[in-house]
């Protein structure tokens, strides 16, 4: 129905914002991770931590990775959908995820 078309793209749509907001999102807790880090770190304090050594900072970075891998779970998981709803040949579809994706990148 005409009704149901507007409502697949409409959701189409809206995913494709979010797609976009993961992607964001994801980038800027990539820029937090690299702000929580010490300003100078040797090559041995990277390979090879101390015993004992979890400074606050260690801590942060991998909470911001935690973060960054969860964002970038759902940021697969939305993009799939995304793509399967296109691979479904419908033009109106189509025009839903491109203008979603416009609109999410733009905002």
């Amino acid at each position: 129905s005409p009704a149901g078309m507007a409502l697949s793209v409409l959701v189409i749509l809206l995913l494709s914002v979010l797609y976009e907001a993961l992607k964001m999102g994801k980038a800027v807790l990539l820029r937090r991770a690299l702000l929580a880090l010490p300003r100078s770190l040797s090559q041995e304090a990277l390979t090879e931590p101390q015993e004992g050594d979890s400074g606050p900072a260690q801590g942060r970075w991998f909470w911001f990775h935690v973060g960054q891998t969860l964002f970038h779970v759902l940021q697969v998981v939305l993009g799939y959908m995304v793509m399967l709803a296109v691979m479904s040949y419908n033009a109106w579809i189509f025009l839903g995820a491109i203008a979603g994706s416009t609109l999410g990148y733009f905002l």
